[in-house]
């Protein structure tokens, strides 16, 4: 009897040990906000706050494309240094918003060079000065024009910047041998997108530049997208950069044929969807309406 009981009790302290632990596991995933992902060939992604980071696990040193915020910055750093001692050969960044490069600062005195296309550096540079906040700011200190190359180890990076889009200044960086593409905020993936006209922002040649990925990179490429409805899915491929530009069409035909009917701008902004591309969803519809009737009212 006293054994049976014996082994009942420690059946039941196991079980309650494994609860236990089962729990502070989840406590502790909990905690971890984060999401530090590998995709293919030494390439991956991080995600807590603000715009998807890709990275690169090179023989010689890491890349980091983006940089969120000051607070999120330090976890991609802290789990890159867990996969080995290498300098930090390259930080890159896709546009200049903040939910982008706020977190350069974190990288001060770690990444070798910062790199951006010129228009980047400027509106990042007239942001923080703005803000009074150059202090909290790591610059660019190596910029570009139409493109701009680098090997990395076995890995060469390709960088490509097709004019006004999302911003004035947005870049897609190519990691050639793993075949994936980073394009930062040029794909809202099923998420309405910000349009920052202030800042050079063109849906026109937005259309253009997403034909122009489009036909650039093959079926087997894999893109990193700035941002999803969805979080999981903030990678995707070709047929993802064709809906978003579909989104985009549509966007400037609606609301070109409702100025045409002869509608308000706060008419047209009382729209709930995009027709032909209601897939896009979530919060933010007016900033799609109202960049879409400036630009075509020439505002």
């Amino acid at each position: 009897m006293e054994r049976r009981n014996f082994i009942k009790n420690s059946a039941l302290a196991m079980a309650l040990l494994s609860i236990y632990k089962t729990d502070v596991f989840a406590q502790q995933e909990m905690l971890r906000a984060y999401n530090f992902k590998p995709l293919r060939n030494n390439v991956g992604i991080f995600t807590e706050q603000g715009g998807t980071i890709g990275w690169l696990n090179s023989s010689n040193g890491f890349v980091v494309v983006d940089a969120q915020f000051p607070t999120s910055a330090p976890h991609v750093i802290e789990e890159l240094k867990k996969l080995g001692e290498k300098p930090f050969k390259y930080l890159i960044n896709t546009h200049h918003h903040s939910d982008h490069t706020a977190g350069n600062i974190a990288f001060k005195g770690l990444a070798e060079k910062v790199v951006a296309h010129q228009n980047s550096l400027v509106n990042q540079k007239r942001g923080a000065e703005k803000a009074n906040s150059l202090d909290k700011q790591l610059l660019p200190d190596t910029t570009f024009g139409i493109g701009w190359k680098a090997p990395v180890g076995d890995e060469k990076i390709s960088a490509y910047y097709y004019g006004s889009a999302h911003t004035n200044g947005d870049a897609v960086y190519h990691f050639e041998n793993a075949n994936i593409v980073h394009v930062g905020d040029l794909v809202s993936n099923r998420k309405y997108p910000y349009i920052d006209r202030e800042n050079g922002a063109h849906i026109g040649n937005w259309v253009t530049a997403l034909e122009k990925i489009h036909n650039q990179f093959d079926n087997d490429t894999l893109f990193i997208f700035g941002h999803s409805r969805e979080p999981e899915k903030v990678t995707g491929n070709k047929a993802d950069i064709k809906a978003f530009q579909n989104y985009l069409q549509n966007l400037l035909s609606f609301v070109g044929a409702e100025i045409k009917a002869g509608k308000s701008k706060e008419d047209i902004l009382k729209a709930t969807a995009i027709p032909n591309a209601t897939e896009w969803q979530g919060e933010g519809i007016q900033r799609s309406l109202t960049a879409a009737y400036d630009e075509l009212k020439g505002v």
